[in-house]
């Protein structure tokens, strides 16, 4: 996924140590199956607004993954499987360590909140301990998860010098829930490139091979193009999107990053700086079912910086399958 610079921050604390996390805890939930203490930490604050969470000092978590949930939303049930919008607050107890916290990104009169939009169960920017205990929960619930640093963040957050036995609290509201096939594409008849536009070839179920045009400069501006047109429901700022893409550099046409060799579509929300500004921009407004064909300037792509797999000043270019909104 093309993040910004904050999602990645938050990539570099959670998703590498999460990744070294083997078979999922065994988990307890409010049901009757939970730990016989209860979870550690409270939570006050109500469903929408920024929670808090309060852990006695030193505080001992037990071996198990605990979830409780504190409010119970009137939405329908998350299924294995689903797409999912959330709000999080994730802190290392005794620590004191802020993971993070979608609340704190809240800004200004109109301003959307950032959001994170995953797959319970799945890893992905948010451990899989953490979240396989949300199948089953409605939307509109606020649902508490906390286990041992050892069992929910791994050796990664071990290394960092933080105890294997200290506890990770999360507070989960779920905002919205979706059924996407993963495993989704555009379907239809594919549109020729306009002039000055790469050339796409996109096999079924494979990245796509993208085609700099000879001769041709990278464009100041950002440029789009339409290649297969959906009939599903306009993108809204603000909502959960679910995509295939592909992503190559203009100079050289190398890949560097698509969904199809995860052999999984990537969620993310669109149109509130989660990810980055030229995707924002040109995905608002289209629709599911849309294949759009992106050529993105450094200045809304990664700048002078580049990140680890793009160098600084590139012009990015992606070709990308609508399949979903959460």
């Amino acid at each position: 996924m093309i993040l910004t610079k904050r999602a990645r921050r938050i990539v570099a604390v959670l998703a590498v140590p999460a990744l070294l996390v083997g078979a999922a805890a065994c988990g307890s939930d409010d049901s009757g199956s939970a730990a016989s203490d209860g979870p550690v930490a409270s939570v006050s604050g109500e469903p929408g607004r920024q929670p808090e969470i309060t852990v006695e000092k030193d505080a001992e978590f037990g071996a198990e993954t605990v979830t409780e949930v504190l409010t119970e939303g009137d939405g329908p049930a998350v299924a294995e499987g689903d797409f999912v919008r959330v709000d999080v607050l994730g802190r290392i107890a005794n620590a004191d360590l802020e993971l993070l916290n979608t609340w704190a990104a809240e800004g200004g009169e109109g301003d959307t909140r950032t959001q994170y939009v995953i797959q319970p169960g799945v890893e992905s920017t948010l451990p899989q301990t953490a979240t396989e205990s949300l199948v089953g929960k409605k939307v509109g619930s606020r649902v508490l998860v906390e286990g041992r640093v050892s069992e929910m963040l791994g050796a990664g957050a071990e290394q960092a010098g933080i105890p294997a036995d200290d506890g990770v609290v999360w507070v989960f509201d779920i905002a919205a829930t979706a059924a996407v096939d993963p495993q989704g594409e555009a379907e239809g008849e594919q549109a020729a490139a306009e002039d000055g536009m790469p050339e796409v070839e996109a096999p079924s179920q494979e990245p796509a091979t993208i085609t700099m045009p000879e001769g041709e400069d990278p464009p100041a501006e950002l440029r789009e193009q339409v290649l297969i047109e959906g009939d599903g429901a306009e993108v809204e700022a603000g909502q959960g999107l679910v995509v295939q893409y592909t992503g190559v550099l203009w100079d050289g046409g190398e890949k560097f990053d698509s969904s199809w060799d995860r052999d999984m579509a990537s969620g993310f929300q669109i149109g509130t700086n989660s990810v980055i500004p030229g995707w924002d921009q040109g995905l608002v407004g289209k629709h599911v079912g849309d294949r759009v064909l992106l050529v993105i300037p450094p200045d809304l792509a990664y700048g002078p910086e580049g990140n680890s797999s793009i160098p600084g000043d590139a012009t990015l270019v992606f070709v990308v399958d609508i399949i979903g909104t959460v």
